[in-house]
């Protein structure tokens, strides 16, 4: 395990793992994308409202993240979740 960011050590430069080199700004732009789709199914009401919603859309990020294989997986799953919030509320309007 590499100290450095809880992550199984890879051992080699060919084992890179694919989270190095994803840039912190896709994560941001992934995250408002959330926080966006989040508005939409959820109330919202002033500054606390929001700050709540940034939260959730983080640790959803960051779950998401962590538990991908790859970039390609990482997209899959957080397009999938996405995907699975706007079908769900829509069938129940």
């Amino acid at each position: 395990m590499d100290n450095d960011n809880g992550r199984p050590n890879q051992g080699t430069e060919a084992n890179r793992d694919w989270r190095d080199e994803l840039q912190p700004e896709s994560r941001k732009r992934i995250v408002k994308k959330i926080m966006a789709s989040l508005k939409r199914h959820l109330p919202v009401s002033g500054h606390e409202g929001l700050h709540e919603i940034q939260k959730i859309a983080q640790r959803f990020e960051e779950k998401i993240f962590t538990a991908a294989t790859s970039r390609p997986d990482y997209l899959r799953k957080i397009s999938s979740k996405m995907l699975l919030m706007e079908t769900g509320s829509s069938g129940s309007n």
